[in-house]
């Protein structure tokens, strides 16, 4: 059995929150991001934190944000994690780091073998990275499209941090994903919802329970 730890991202409604945990989920995210159909303000964000469960990571997911939302960020909800999602440099993400004294998650999108050159520089930075299929030219997100990318890219990599698969997942291709890349981590949003930013408890829990069954891990 495959011990591996799900972050379920952009909620919205505290009865997900709920869900999500009660699912066993290991994190839980909230996309402070306008543009996505997931995005929650300051405050709404804080009410849904301060009821997750105690021992699940709540992850702020922000996309190449400044210092005065960082600040208001800090000042009201309760995070463990911040996870960068836009075209942060190495530098900003050291920045942003020290700024709110939380580890950060820096997510890249893969398209190809080359896009897995930058991986390394912040691995040195991050405390965790997030392999994510990288947006279409122009598309407005940055992330949660639902679109997955080649898998075997990351078959066998290593990196100086944990890592997380990213990329149109479901409750059909979490276990795949886990035996075929190794990944000990799976993140999801759109691929246990029933509108975007409304998730299913049903999809959450069969999704979880798709990658502990999974076959044996590959260590990377």
């Amino acid at each position: 059995m495959a011990d591996v730890r799900v972050k379920i991202c952009g909620l919205t409604r505290a009865e997900d929150v709920a869900a999500a945990a009660a699912a066993g989920a290991a994190y839980l995210g909230f996309v402070f991001f306008p543009k996505s159909p997931r995005n929650v303000s300051v405050a709404e964000a804080r009410a849904l934190a301060v009821e997750a469960p105690f021992g699940v990571a709540k992850v702020g997911l922000l996309v190449d944000p400044d210092d005065a939302l960082l600040d208001a960020i800090a000042a009201e909800v309760p995070l463990d994690m911040i996870q960068l999602h836009g075209r942060e440099s190495p530098d900003r993400v050291a920045e942003v780091r020290a700024r709110m004294g939380l580890p950060v998650m820096k997510a890249l999108g893969v398209a190809s073998e080359a896009d897995l050159e930058k991986v390394a520089a912040y691995g040195r930075v991050a405390d965790q990275l997030l392999i994510d299929a990288k947006a279409p030219e122009g598309a407005a997100l940055p992330g949660g499209n639902g679109l997955a990318f080649d898998w075997t890219l990351v078959q066998g990599k290593r990196w100086p941090v944990p890592w997380m698969l990213a990329g149109g997942l479901t409750p059909e291709t979490a276990g795949r994903a886990v035996t075929m890349t190794g990944a000990q981590q799976l993140d999801v949003s759109s691929g246990v919802e029933s509108a975007p930013g409304v998730k299913d408890a049903a999809k959450m829990r069969a999704f979880i329970a798709a990658t502990q069954s999974a076959g044996e891990v590959p260590r990377l």
